[in-house]
């Protein structure tokens, strides 16, 4: 199992998409791609825009299917946070179908 810490990529305001997309290729896809889970971390991060999370795993949701959420566990989402990755897990989902 790895564990990335957003607050320690993007600060206590996750917005950079640029960087979610740099977290999701260098830590979260690696992973996954040798059967390892992965803990993303929210911790200490207050908020997080919507391209963030989409830039962070929408990609791996489209090209894996919805069964890789089962392998991401969101840690430590405020309401806030935790609301805006249900949205971007939903909608990543429908071109599946």
């Amino acid at each position: 199992m790895i564990r990335v810490q957003i607050h320690d990529l993007a600060g206590t305001f996750a917005e950079n998409k640029d960087i979610a997309a740099e977290i999701r290729e260098s830590s979260v896809r690696p992973a996954l791609e040798v059967g390892e889970k992965v803990v993303i971390d929210f911790t200490d991060v207050e908020g997080a825009t919507q391209s963030f999370v989409h830039a962070l795993v929408a990609d791996l949701i489209r090209t894996r299917g919805a069964e890789v959420l089962t392998r991401i566990d969101f840690h430590a989402c405020n309401k806030t946070v935790r609301s805006i990755v249900a949205i971007v897990a939903e909608y990543s989902q429908l071109d599946l179908t």
